[in-house]
């Protein structure tokens, strides 16, 4: 690994102001640049992350007395579609009227300059909202319904007005939201899109609020780091690939992503 990458580790124990420096200066010589996001970059939007700080479920069971991962499977929705759609539709409520925020803009002016590869967990739409173009929503979109009999399509604003669970007006079946749900396959066509992306390489990985608990988001951090490449973590909180990245920032996306972002075009 080259001696400035390793030296760069020490950054976590610098100000801020010189792990700004630093990330800009490591924009300024990449010209392709994989950013990681997940429900912290969207917090500041008012969107509640899943099981961080501030999240709608850490207190351990659903008021159905199951677990929110058990609730929101692709096996729950097969069989008790009601209970898979209670907590959707409650997920969604908390989101509704929400939007995209600085550290979105942030990403969004980097495509002016730079190759830029967004890989997102969330569902929100909050990235091509605020301008991205090259995205990666590898679970899914929360806007969009698709008929779990005939297959038929439709994208909704929101959830308002909606029969819980939503039923398809050509065929009578039920609706799902065309979201991964856990125990589901991802989505192959994304799958595809992400392994292209990686074939090509970056020049810097971002990891930006995310946890980093599927290996699918985890991996490309771990691999650019084994690989000498920049990594970059921005999040409040202790993750899985916390002790692998070069430059460690304790702090929320919509903070920091801006002001990397104005040093870097300074």
């Amino acid at each position: 690994m080259d001696a400035h990458l390793t030296g760069a580790r020490m950054m976590n124990m610098e100000s801020q102001e010189a792990q700004i420096t630093q990330a800009a200066s490591w924009l300024k010589s990449s010209s392709r640049v994989l950013c990681i996001t997940g429900a912290g970059i969207s917090a500041d939007s008012g969107l509640p992350t899943y099981r961080g700080i501030g999240g709608l479920y850490t207190d351990g069971p659903t008021d159905d007395g199951i677990p929110i991962e058990q609730a929101l499977s692709g096996e729950m929705l097969a069989v008790r579609p009601e209970v898979t759609w209670k907590y959707l539709s409650q997920i969604e409520a908390a989101c509704r009227g929400a939007g995209h925020n600085d550290a979105h803009l942030a990403l969004a002016r980097l495509e002016a300059h730079l190759e830029v590869c967004i890989l997102t967990q969330n569902i929100d739409g909050f990235h091509h909202q605020a301008g991205s173009e090259n995205v990666i929503e590898i679970h899914g979109c929360f806007d969009q319904l698709q008929c779990m009999g005939c297959g038929h399509a439709r994208k909704v604003k929101d959830y308002t007005g909606l029969s819980i669970p939503p039923v398809c007006q050509r065929c009578g079946k039920f609706e799902r939201p065309n979201v991964v749900l856990f125990g589901e396959m991802l989505p192959v066509q994304a799958l595809n899109r992400l392994y292209a992306e990686l074939d090509k390489g970056f020049d810097l990985v971002m990891t930006i609020g995310t946890t980093s608990v599927f290996p699918y988001i985890a991996g490309p951090v771990l691999q650019a780091a084994q690989k000498g490449v920049p990594t970059i973590e921005i999040n409040p909180g202790e993750t899985e690939v916390s002790h692998c990245v070069q430059l460690r920032m304790r702090q929320r996306a919509a903070v920091v992503l801006p002001q990397i972002v104005a040093r870097y075009s300074a």
